[in-house]
């Protein structure tokens, strides 16, 4: 049993060592959700013009220094247009109409908002300007947001809709990106059965399969549900081996200390090496984090949706996560400890664990000893923010989650947090 601290820098530390699959080229929208695995960089100046950023007069600053001034209008750019010199500039005294996101003519410094000019129709091409202007205002110089070769998505990031905007920005129809992780989850347990079946008096259906499934798809792995592993070794063994052929193995139920629970007993046989066998948080206290050896290749079937397996002369190390099987265990033990590891082997940069923080409603009053990662509702915007916890039945209350929308965490020597004080947060989503 270790800290939570104590757990997470060790999935840390060995999700550092895991090198991500093989590298695919994908059309860009396909990308999306994907890992980059090559940079992504400017093909040019950005913006490769100097862009208004008002619609207005391009103008000499030094034309306003006193104001109303009159200007000699002398030209019109629309975006898209490109005004040549010699035929559409600014001199001493004269003025281009400009609209937003069209390239600054030669010669202009400034442009003038639309708002402070007024064009009189009796006194011919001229523009009366109210307010002056400074050099440099209402355009972006070339070049400003990024030069020609600069790296503007690095490696190992995943593609999201701005990734995706910069990656077409430059011009780029298909991406490489890392190939997903194959992530085998297996429930295990007597009482669970698939969600299409009735289940017994004594019996639940399978949902911890699909809400792992779901949160590996989210931290961009390749999800592969397993059969239903009963209390018996044999076909446990035979269900574990099967899911070690895939990048990594989640299991979950089993863990802990029951006369039936028997996913660390055949783990052992199996001759695996176990990094820790228990946390201490709630919920989520028996997570098992490990590796063992398979002496596999992995391969895909997404018709079957299971791993293959080919015989390889080296048996490589497969890590394996044993979470608790109550649902709400799972998924929290699944966010603070396999979602980096999966994130690793997508080939992700790691990334820390972030935790907001907000006022306390109401005062909470607990045991001391664990770290706790209670089910709360964050409410109220800006500095008025405030959590309150939800009520629950313990961690097999998966009812709890949909009224949750994060986690208060609570400190293990602290038994009683006032109304006011301010907390820690993590977020379920993300």
């Amino acid at each position: 049993m270790v800290s939570f601290e104590v757990a997470r820098r060790l999935v840390e530390r060995h999700a550092a060592s895991v090198g991500p699959g093989e590298i695919e080229t994908v059309d860009l929208l396909a990308g999306l959700g994907r890992v980059l695995a090559e940079g992504i960089l400017a093909d040019r100046d950005f913006p490769p013009f100097d862009r208004a950023t008002r619609d207005g007069y391009a103008v000499l600053a030094a034309d306003l220094a006193e104001v109303p001034a009159r200007l000699e209008v002398v030209g019109e750019v629309k975006a898209g247009d490109w005004p040549e010199p010699g035929v559409c500039s600014v001199g001493r005294g004269q003025a281009v109409g400009i609209m937003t996101g069209a390239p600054l003519p030669a010669g202009a410094d400034a442009v003038v908002m639309v708002e402070y000019t007024s064009l009189d129709p009796l006194a011919g091409k001229s523009v009366e300007v109210r307010r002056s202007v400074s050099r440099g205002e209402n355009f972006v110089p070339r070049g400003a947001e990024a030069r020609a070769e600069q790296l503007l998505l690095d490696r190992g990031r995943r593609l999201d809709h701005v990734g995706i905007a910069i990656a077409a920005s430059v011009g780029k129809s298909r991406v490489q990106v890392f190939r997903k992780p194959r992530v085998a989850v297996l429930s295990t347990g007597d009482e669970v059965v698939e969600i299409d079946a009735a289940p017994g008096a004594a019996q639940i259906r399978n949902s911890n399969s699909y809400s792992l499934a779901a949160q590996v798809q989210a931290a961009g792995g390749e999800a592969v549900r397993l059969a239903i592993a009963p209390d018996e070794r044999g076909r446990l063994r035979v269900l574990i081996e099967e899911g070690l052929g895939c990048d990594l193995l989640l299991l979950t139920g089993g863990v802990s200390m029951g006369k039936y629970d028997l996913v660390e007993q055949v783990l052992g046989e199996l001759k695996a090496k176990f990094y820790f066998t228990g946390a201490e948080i709630q919920p989520g206290r028996p997570v098992v984090f490990g590796s063992c050896a398979a002496k596999t290749l992995v391969g895909f079937d997404g018709a079957s949706a299971a791993c293959t397996r080919t015989e390889v002369s080296e048996p490589h190390q497969r890590y394996f996560f044993g979470l608790p099987g109550n649902p709400v265990s799972t998924m929290v033990t699944f966010k603070l400890f396999a979602r980096p590891m999966i994130e690793a082997l997508a080939g992700m940069t790691p990334q820390p664990l972030a935790f907001l923080s907000a006022r306390l409603k109401t005062e909470i009053r607990t045991k001391t000893g664990l770290k706790r990662f209670l089910p709360a509702v964050l409410s109220g915007e800006f500095e008025n923010a405030e959590v309150e916890l939800v009520r629950w039945q313990g961690s097999g209350d998966i009812a709890t989650l949909v009224r949750a929308n994060c986690y208060v965490v609570i400190p293990p020597e602290r038994e009683r947090i006032d109304a006011g004080e301010w907390v820690s947060l993590l977020m379920r989503a993300g």
